[in-house]
Parts: structure tokens; sequence; C-alpha cells
């Protein structure tokens, strides 16, 4: 609409300085204005992703990471109001859009395991990070990195879809998202990519992320298997005999982490459970407010405009102009002008208003679908705190595990936790369980 209103302006100072009728241009100025929101026609994308044709072998299913989003929330308070963000609102949803990728990914039989970790890890070969650029109930935009565990960076793109109110009619079934094209395309996007690679990659892929994990617990064992290059990619040098002890114990670790991990699925399951009735809800109830927002500040900037055109015009038209009936039109110009301006400052006002109905609905749903804090307990040990600090301090006993299984002090702890409490019948003395 940018163009065709430079146009329209441009055409109607032209008209003015002929001398034609400036009043009945401004007002109709004023209805083309007035219809300059365009209306766009949106689906609920319903279709399945696509699945890849021939069976893999097991060895070929690549096992797939995705870290909890970045929230993208600004520190300034200010900045949170312009841009409609309720900080709490984003955080949840930061950990809801990666579960709701890894069920659909999960879904299409393309990949091994597909589990939402805290953070990137390399107990998996592929890992997802994703930043939250925009999110409401009429539109969402994020931005998605892939990267293996080679270092080889798959792509970064920004997905974006918005939603049709029919998404949250009741018939709608629960699996479908009113997004779902962000993550049905995010889904076909890494399908393709994985049809480029060859069976000889995708081996090495999986080496590459066991040596990187096996470096993390025993860096001086496992130092010369893998390299790293000026460029942050990773080169496999060697691998490990397969009846290598030191690697046993590496996979063993690893199962643990892995159990770790899928407990905290169930975590991220009842999460989505419990804060979706009413993060749908606010989503339904800042679809119109969103639309009407967003339609609003159009209307306004471009009235803005047009009164703005049409004053120039009639003050040009009575200044080069001594013809008592342009001299008329040139006034009426001006007063079309002036409530053109007027009510630009009407929309802008009624926009605010939107914006503040917005953040009401947020305030109100921050309650219910907060994140919470849980207390998980394995056969091992009780880890306590919010999710990342449990993934932290698991990271440590199972460092410890590793060493105390060696039969020696882990050199990075400290001296008064450089060993591990444990029998020789592998029973935990802190917590009495089996690990």
């Amino acid at each position: 609409m940018t163009g065709d209103l430079k146009l329209t302006a441009s055409a109607f100072l032209r008209r003015a300085q002929g001398g034609v009728p400036l009043g009945l241009l401004g007002l109709c100025l004023m209805a083309l204005l007035g219809g300059c929101v365009s209306e766009t026609v949106r689906i609920v994308d319903m279709t399945p992703p696509e699945q890849l044709a021939r069976q893999q072998a097991e060895s070929e299913l690549l096992d797939i990471g995705i870290a909890i989003f970045d929230p993208n929330v600004p520190e300034d308070y200010d900045e949170q109001v312009k841009l409609l963000i309720q900080p709490d609102i984003r955080r949840a949803e930061a950990n809801y859009m990666p579960y709701f990728a890894k069920n659909l990914l999960q879904s299409t039989g393309n990949w091994g395991a597909v589990r939402v970790v805290p953070r990137p890890t390399h107990a998996v070969d592929v890992s997802i990070t994703g930043r939250i650029l925009r999110s409401n109930g009429e539109s969402m935009a994020v931005e998605i990195s892939v990267e293996d565990a080679t270092g080889q960076k798959w792509f970064t793109r920004e997905y974006e879809a918005l939603a049709s109110k029919y998404a949250y009619d009741d018939g709608i079934p629960p699996g479908i998202d009113p997004f779902q094209t962000i993550y049905k395309n995010l889904a076909n996007d890494l399908l393709e990519y994985r049809k480029t690679l060859s069976t000889e990659h995708v081996h090495e892929i999986r080496a590459t992320a066991e040596m990187k994990f096996a470096q993390d617990f025993a860096p001086d064992a496992f130092a010369e298997h893998i390299g790293e290059t000026d460029d942050g990619e990773f080169v496999l040098r060697r691998l490990p005999a397969e009846d290598d002890p030191m690697l046993t114990r590496v996979r063993k670790v690893r199962e643990r982490e892995y159990l770790f991990i899928d407990t905290l699925d169930e975590y991220y399951e009842n999460f989505q459970r419990e804060m979706y009735p009413a993060y749908q809800s606010w989503r339904k109830a800042t679809y119109d407010e969103a639309i009407a927002y967003k339609e609003l500040k159009a209307q306004s900037t471009a009235r803005a405009i047009g009164g703005a055109v049409a004053i120039a015009g009639g003050i040009a038209a009575m200044s080069e102009s001594s013809n008592a009936y342009v001299d008329t039109s040139g006034i009426v110009s001006i007063m079309s002008g002036a409530m053109l301006l007027k009510t630009a400052i009407a929309k802008r006002d009624e926009a605010q208003m939107h914006a503040q109905v917005l953040e009401e609905v947020g305030v109100a749903a921050e309650a219910e679908i907060m994140p919470h804090t849980i207390e998980l307990e394995n056969q091992s040990v009780r880890l306590q705190g919010n999710v990342d600090e449990q993934y932290e301090e698991l990271r440590v006993i199972l460092r410890r595990l590793y060493f105390a299984d060696l039969g020696i002090p882990d050199p990075a702890a400290p001296a008064s936790e450089s060993g591990l409490p444990a029998d020789e019948d592998g029973i935990d003395d802190t917590t009495g369980h089996e690990p």
C-alpha cells in the first residue's frame, strides 16, 4: 500500500495545483486510506510432515536434542511493554515449543530418539536451538539453528506463520497447534538436509558425538580420538576398540544421562498438559486483539500521512493561486486533512487500548502457566532445584560415578568432594538407592 499511497499523494498535489476541487479529493483520499488494511487468507494446516520413503537401519538413525528455546525477553521493562511481551508467558513458551516440536519429529519415524534437553549436550547427534522472535495468538516467528556433532551447521532459518481464527475452535484436535506450519516446515527442512548425508557421514556424526561425550568425562583418555579445526568443526581421528573398558564405562554414564533426560520428558509432558488450557485460552483471547491492534496501527499511520498530504496540498494551492474557487477548495482540503489527523490520533489511542488489553490478558494467564520447579528423584540420587540446576548437578554426579568406577578421585572436583561415597556393590550411601 505504501507505493500506492505515494502515487496518490503525488497525484493529489498535481491536481491541487491544476485547480481541481481539493475538498472532493481530500474526501476521496480519506476513503482510500480507510481501506488500506488488506485481508490475509488463513487456514488451519493439518497436513503431516514428510516421511522418508525407505526404512533406515538403526545405525542410520540420528538422535536429536532440542534445547529449551531462548525466550528473547528484553531486560528493559518499557521495551517489554512496547513489544507486548509477558516475560513468564514467554518463558513458558520456551519450554512448550521444543516439546511440541519433539513430538512432531518423533512421529515421523525419520529419526532416532528425539529429546528435549535443558541445554545443548554432547549426548545427542544433532542439536536444535531456537529463539522466539514474536509470539501471540495471531502470529508467531522463531529462529531455529541446527548443528550436528561434527560442528557442521545444517542451517539457521526464521520460521513464521499466521494463525487462523478457526485454529481455536473446539473441533480442532489437541495435537494440532495454531502454528502447525512452523513445526511442519522445520521437520521437512531437517529431512531434506538428512537426505544429503551419506551412510558413512551419518556413522561419522554418531561416532563423533560419542567421542565428544567421552572427552567430557575422560579428556586425557580420549584426547587423541578427536580434533577440532580452526572453523570449529570436529574431526574424528580414531576410535577405541569396541571392548575398550574405558568406552564401556563412558557408555554406561551416557545411558544414565539418557535415563535422566527421559525422566525429564515426563516433566515437560506434565508441564505442557498443565499449561495448555490456560495458554490456549490466552492465545485465543489475544488473537482478535492482536489483529485489531495491528490494523489500527496501520490505519493510524496511513491517516496521519494522508492528513499531512491534504493539508500541504491545500496550503500550496491557496498560496499559488488568486482564484477564489481554488482558495475555497484549499480550505476544504485543509479541513479534510485535519479530520484525517484527528482520526489518526483516535485510531492510535484505540490501538493503545488494545495493547493494554493484551497486557491484562497476559497478566491473568501468568499465574497459571508460570514455570514450575520440580524435585526429581531417580534410582541413584535426589536432584533438587529447577530443571537446569538439576541437569548441572547430574553432570557433576555422573562424572564422580565415572571416576568412582575407576577407583580414582575426580581430578576436577575439590579435595573435599573428590570421592563419591559408594560401596563396592554400587549402592550410593547418600540415598540408599542403586545407581
